[in-house]
């Protein structure tokens, strides 16, 4: 499964919550960034179980895809589904 985020503007890229509970990654853990065709990143102190893995990301997805019609959602729309704001200066 293939998710999209963007990188902020000081090179921040938010992983969603989904995400982070599916591989056990809580604030202030340590990760391991790889190179490798592109970026791995994953938790430097826990086993991930790919299967909850999809299973969060399938949840995530249902949620965004009851969103219709537009492009942009209207404020305070995304509380419901866990998406957080972007880093501040």
């Amino acid at each position: 499964m293939t998710l999209k985020s963007r990188v902020g503007r000081k090179g921040y890229i938010i992983l969603p919550k989904a995400i982070r509970e599916a591989v056990g990654i809580d604030e202030g853990d340590e990760v391991i960034i790889e190179i490798r065709d592109g970026i791995v990143i994953k938790p430097a102190k826990k086993k991930i179980n790919t299967d909850t893995i999809k299973e969060k990301l399938r949840e995530h997805l249902e949620k965004l895809r009851r969103i219709k019609g537009r492009k942009e959602p209207r404020p305070g729309e995304l509380a419901s589904i866990s998406l957080e704001e972007e880093f501040e200066d």
